[in-house]
């Protein structure tokens, strides 16, 4: 019996779970050898992006995409499902139809990093050995860190939802077509997540949902954040302090959701300045954000990666600080910036362009500002588009104030952004609104 068949016998006998477990120790026994120029990890907005503008410019079968995905996401979508304006189905396509054509797409995840010998291992057995890595692997959502929150999402037409994953975000409208009265509970964790304004997006649009199916009255609305701040840019934080106040929507700062009581229908959460102060509330409703963190098998390299987990990449160039070769795009980068769709879209130009340069044996000269865009939706109808940069200062698109609601930004998020997608970012030709702002903001 060869030495392959045996190695096939043993994976066999092992479920999937066992072999994402056991990644370590099975990731020396390799099925098959890929090698690639480029090999990108992760299939996501920045993986795809990036993998599109780097084949082109490398030709077809020199970049390979390790993605284990069938769906591709767009995640922003969520917020709108979650209030009945969207459907899932709207939010995904096939993933072999996003990819870009010229890649290949090796349909398998990542549970072991080798920077220094480049090579990446994957669940299935495989080696991957490559010139250059981008890592895309975005941020993994840690529901069973919150005891309790596992169990609440398994009950059928349950009050508990979230609209983070597309396993929860249908529970959303379902709980709030159910809810006729009590306490309407919405959180933020005490972790980085994607897309920081999402957590107050579905506070606003419930909100406007109890008003509209005159079940306002009685609700007690109650936004609990484990912020010292209602938004980063004071700009549009002012804003937002105007909003909660005029609609009567309680918000309480460094509150910690920390355990869910389903059989009682409560949630405990912890004061972050007072660790040992907690209380315990009723709830009809709880939205509740994940925590969430770097993937385990990324966090797991410590020579790629900071003391949290990230991607140990240079602000400026997105390369990493130790392996010139390596290069981190979106959530899993240790870069600053709030981690939203728009800054990949921003990044995905500057780490192409770096990676080229590097492979071409010149210093990477171009420049991440930190900037997101992170639309603010407050309702059926109304959006703020905050747009800021690494310092926290506005980054505006548009020659308006866009601190304030506006009909037409809600209408440009909703219909205007999927297209805009799906159709340009996936496939490498957006990089970001930097050129229309030049040109609304041109000085003779």
């Amino acid at each position: 019996m060869n030495s392959l068949r045996v190695c096939n016998i043993i994976r066999s006998s092992l479920s999937k779970s066992d072999i994402l477990v056991r990644g370590f120790a099975t990731s020396n026994v390799v099925n098959e050898n890929h090698k690639c120029k480029v090999l990108v990890v992760g299939g996501g907005a920045g993986g795809c992006s990036v993998a599109a503008k780097l084949s082109n410019k490398l030709g077809e079968g020199k970049v390979i995409i390790l993605e284990p995905a069938d769906k591709h996401y767009y995640q922003p979508m969520f917020t709108l499902i979650g209030g009945g304006i969207k459907t899932l189905n709207d939010s995904y396509r096939p993933m072999a139809k996003v990819l870009p054509a010229l890649a290949k797409w090796l349909k398998d995840s990542a549970v072991k990093f080798e920077p220094e010998n480049n090579a990446v291992y994957t669940a299935n057995g495989d080696k991957i050995e490559y010139d250059f890595l981008l890592v895309a692997v975005g941020l993994q959502l840690n529901y069973d860190k919150i005891p309790g929150l596992v169990e609440a999402l398994s009950i059928p037409k349950g009050k508990v939802c979230s609209n983070y994953s597309p396993k929860y975000v249908d529970r959303t409208f379902e709980a709030l077509k159910a809810f006729k009265s009590g306490n309407a509970i919405f959180t933020y964790p005490n972790s980085p997540v994607k897309c920081p304004g999402a957590p107050q997006k579905i506070l606003y649009i419930a909100e406007h949902y109890l008003r509209n199916s005159k079940k306002r009255q009685n609700a007690n609305v109650t936004y609990n954040s484990s912020l010292p701040v209602i938004f980063g840019v004071k700009h549009y934080a002012d804003q937002l302090w105007k909003i909660v106040e005029k609609r009567n929507i309680n918000v309480n700062l460094r509150t910690n959701l920390i355990e869910v009581l389903p059989e009682k229908n409560q949630a405990v959460f912890q004061n972050l300045d007072k660790p040992e102060e907690k209380f315990t509330t009723d709830y009809e409703f709880l939205h509740v954000t994940p925590p969430m963190s770097a993937p385990d098998a990324l966090s797991a390299c410590k020579d790629l990666v900071t003391d949290t987990g990230f991607v140990n990449v240079d602000k400026d160039t997105l390369q990493h600080l130790n392996y010139s070769n390596v290069f981190a795009i979106g959530d899993c980068s240790a870069s600053p910036n709030s981690k939203t769709a728009a800054s990949v879209a921003a990044q995905s130009k500057v780490v192409s362009k770096n990676m080229i340069a590097v492979m071409n044996g010149v210093r990477p000269g171009q420049v991440f500002d930190g900037y997101a865009s992170c639309p603010l939706v407050t309702g059926y109808n109304t959006c703020i588009l905050a747009e800021f940069d690494y310092s926290l200062t506005p980054l505006e698109t548009f020659p308006i104030d866009q601190s304030k609601e506006r009909i037409s930004m809600f209408y440009m998020k909703k219909d205007i952004m999927p297209p805009l997608y799906w159709h340009l970012l996936l496939n490498g030709l957006w990089n970001g609104p930097g050129f229309a702002r030049k040109l609304m903001h041109f000085k003779l």
